[in-house]
């Protein structure tokens, strides 16, 4: 007797057919009329309110139109920009660093880079700012040399610190320990063996940073990096406490002359959206370019698993 399986057609049976195409079961969508009511509820609403605000004649649009683009606003929004930029430069520069310390060996270094998130996370930016502002209340002159030595050269620092000294340091300091945090969640994230092959590959502990483990990291920094850059756009507006004439700084002016304190302030809205919606087209983009390796990955993934692993070799 074989031990060849028997079939349909050796069994003399013939093989079940399927059904016809007339009796084929058609898949009908599932309807969702709550989600229907929900949605005509809710533009309703929203047209009823963007309409009743636009068409409000308290609003003078005619001031908005007037001080859109006035010299003064372009010029707050000019400061606004160079602060962002600024701040963020330190922050992202500031984090890395700090974020490395963290997590070095040396007790010490670790210890100094948590105690250094703790103090600026732990402390409101408006307080950081002002003290920035106010350090010479305590430390009049800012001299270099050799410590409890002579002096080679001191700077008043009033004439160091000035207001928008003040502004770039509160703001990109405070930065840098949330950024830390995030690089920090980033590098945790690669696996540890590639540090290990690395390390038996004969690289150093900075090549194996630099190389292996930054460049993996760069795609789970990236978002919370752009969300902390668009929040750093609106959060200049603080620094209208000590006197920075950003751009809600320059519309509080105005409106301190003129008392159109709405209209104004719509202006400064403005501004803000279009400056974050830049923002948001340009963390969409480099997000898509940090993702192709994972679709790439992907593929190559969903391929090694098409291979049947149960198949024998052919002899």
């Amino acid at each position: 007797m074989s031990g060849r399986p028997v079939t349909a057609e050796a069994d003399g049976t013939a093989p079940a057919k399927g059904p016809a195409d007339g009796d084929r079961i058609r898949a009908v969508p599932l309807r969702h009329p709550g989600r229907w009511v929900t949605s005509a509820v809710l533009i309703f609403v929203l047209v009823f309110l963007v309409q009743g605000w636009a068409a409000n004649p308290r609003m003078q649009w005619a001031t908005v139109g007037e001080f859109l683009f006035a010299p003064v606003v372009l010029e707050g929004l000019r400061t606004t920009l160079l602060l962002t930029v600024a701040a963020m430069a330190i922050g992202i520069a500031g984090g890395v660093v700090v974020a490395v310390l963290r997590m070095s060996a040396n007790p010490v270094l670790a210890r100094l880079s948590a105690f250094y998130i703790w103090v600026f996370r732990g402390t409101p930016l408006l307080v950081q700012l002002l003290f920035w502002y106010f350090l010479s209340a305590i430390v009049p002159v800012i001299g270099f040399g050799v410590p409890w030595g002579p002096t080679f050269f001191q700077v008043d620092t009033n004439r160091l610190i000035t207001q928008m000294t003040a502004a770039v340091l509160g703001l990109g300091l405070h930065e840098a320990a949330y950024m830390a945090e995030i690089v920090r969640a980033g590098l945790d994230s690669v696996d540890e063996g590639q540090s290990e092959a690395a390390h038996a590959l004969g690289m150093t502990r900075r090549q194996t940073l630099r190389r292996i483990v930054l460049p993996q990291a760069l795609r789970l920094i990236i978002p919370p990096t752009g969300n902390q850059a668009i929040s750093m756009l609106k959060t200049t507006s603080l620094v209208f406490a000590i006197a920075v004439p950003e751009l809600l700084t320059s519309i509080q002016g105005i409106y301190s002359r003129n008392f159109q304190q709405v209209p104004l302030l719509a202006v400064a809205c403005v501004w803000y959206l279009v400056a974050t919606s830049v923002l948001n087209v340009g963390q969409h983009y480099l997000e898509r370019r940090f993702r192709r390796g994972d679709g790439r990955a992907t593929a190559q993934r969903r391929r090694r698993q098409a291979v049947t692993p149960f198949e024998e070799p052919q002899s």
